[in-house]
């Protein structure tokens, strides 16, 4: 039984240790009631639309509401034509049909948490990958009623992943506490970017496994994230996300 007492400890190491931590300032901290008192108003930190007349394409995200805030996130991408007066925001929720276009301000707070930019792209490029985001959020075979499930997947985290890995021009992982990003229908074990650098093996968003340029070395369990950022230098830790250089060091312009 050494074995098992050693694979014990690290995910009590790793795994538990860390979201508890997480947990336990989350709920020391102010949070809405419920979603009807959360504010969902923008946060501002978008240039107005009609302010620019280039192609913009965002990806944001925001811890959502609750004690589930320690754990997670929920993303979004947002985009603008060349010439467009607004953008266009797209999310996964998780009532009614779950696909939402323009359901809320394109930098809206989520359950009155800020959101944060983890990619913009501006001009030719983002117009150049516009049309193969719209077409990936069209595709997304989680679009019915009821294709939503909070854990493990397909939630608003697998919407955005497939988005980025049906555009991987973006170039972008979403961050380890994005629960349901590694999600796959059981079946789909092994997911190999198209450049041969990021290799995902997945068990159905319960277990995994991530070794890439953009992942790093990365252990998934439960939805959660032990892992260690190698182009980035960054410890990945559940609940707090990653703890050294920033995801983004310099966003695209």
């Amino acid at each position: 039984m050494p074995g098992m007492k050693k694979f014990l400890l690290i995910v009590l190491l790793c795994f538990v240790a860390p979201a508890l931590a997480s947990l336990a300032v989350r709920a020391a901290s102010s949070q809405p009631g419920s979603w009807r008192a959360a504010d969902w108003s923008s946060s501002g930190i978008l240039p107005a639309a009609a302010e620019s007349s280039g192609a913009a394409v965002y990806v944001m995200a925001a811890r959502t509401g609750g004690l589930k805030g320690a754990l997670a996130v929920h993303s979004w991408i947002v985009t603008k034509a060349a010439g467009a007066q607004r953008y266009n925001r797209y999310d996964k929720v998780g009532w009614g049909s779950p696909i939402r276009t323009n359901a809320y301000p394109a930098d809206g707070r989520w359950y009155s948490n800020a959101p944060e930019i983890l990619l913009a792209l501006y001009g030719d490029d983002a117009a150049r990958l516009i049309p193969g985001i719209e077409a990936a959020v069209s595709a997304y075979p989680f679009a019915e009623r009821g294709d939503y499930t909070i854990w493990p997947g397909p939630n608003s985290n697998s919407f955005i992943a497939h988005v980025l890995r049906s555009v991987p021009e973006l170039d972008l992982a979403l961050p380890p506490e994005a629960v349901g990003r590694d999600y796959r229908p059981w079946g789909e074990y092994v997911t190999l970017s198209p450049d041969w650098r990021n290799l995902e093996l997945s068990l159905g968003g319960y277990a995994g496994l991530a070794v890439g340029t953009l992942y790093g070395v990365e252990l998934r369990l439960g939805g959660l994230v032990f892992g260690i950022d190698i182009m980035r230098p960054a410890l990945k830790l559940p609940g707090f996300g990653r703890i050294g250089m920033a995801r983004n060091a310099a966003l695209i312009s």
